[in-house]
């Protein structure tokens, strides 16, 4: 699990529309905080330090400490409001962890030994199906990310979930059925050089029929003038 990353916040009274236009005039972002069987708490971030944090792609899978007015509230971010135009954040909803607490995460996945592939050495290309599984698990678990390993993987190979190894404690939210990660596809190269070959085929038909044309009018212009002379 990676290190957990502080955020500061305040705590806030005003809510509705107008109170949380106001905070955006001022450079800060509208929060909550819910969760753990404790009353949700409205809070303020700063919109620099939050959109540092904000626009990581692992933003909603990542575990934080909230220092509320120097309190801390483990969280981890659920929803988050972007401007339609501007896409900055407008609000954004965090969930409350408490020890023991089980969340529902995407992870992403790291495809290793790719050298180790005999289809990727022919020339192969890794279609990637899934970028990232979907996990449940405590808090305290979230892996960075999965390890998929492509060794022995030829073309027209599949790579399952069931070839993943998965830390303790960590489950899958799909568990009904092995479904596919990544297949090795076939070469470029091998399609291309296809192509070719069927095109020269048929360039090469294109003028054995226009010699045959070339020919046989020939023949005809020879029979005409015999005609004439025999006339």
């Amino acid at each position: 699990m990676a290190e957990i990353s502080e955020i500061k916040a305040a705590a806030r009274d005003g809510s509705g529309k107008s109170a949380a236009r106001a905070l955006r005039r001022e450079g800060r972002v509208p929060g909550i905080i819910y969760g753990d069987d404790t009353d949700p708490q409205s809070v303020a971030l700063d919109g620099k330090e939050f959109w540092q944090h904000a626009r990581l792609p692992q933003f909603l899978n990542t575990i934080y400490m909230l220092d509320v007015d120097g309190k801390p509230e483990r969280v981890i971010p659920r929803d988050i409001q972007l401007d339609p135009v501007r896409d900055v954040p407008l609000h954004v909803d965090f969930l409350r962890l408490g020890k023991g607490a089980k969340v529902t995460v995407e992870v992403p996945v790291q495809f290793l030994d790719e050298e180790e592939s005999p289809g990727l050495k022919r020339g192969g290309v890794l279609n990637i199906v899934r970028h990232t599984i979907e996990l449940r698990c405590v808090a305290e678990s979230i892996p960075e990310y999965l390890e998929a390993n492509l060794t022995g993987l030829d073309i027209g190979d599949s790579l399952h979930v069931s070839s993943i190894t998965f830390p303790e404690g960590v489950e899958l939210t799909i568990s009904d059925r092995d479904f596919t990660v990544a297949t090795i596809v076939g070469r470029m190269a091998e399609i291309v050089e296809e192509v070719e070959e069927m095109v020269g085929e048929e360039g090469e038909g294109i003028e054995g029929e226009e010699g045959e044309e070339g020919e046989e009018g020939e023949g005809g212009a020879e029979a005409g003038d015999a005609e004439t002379s025999e006339e």
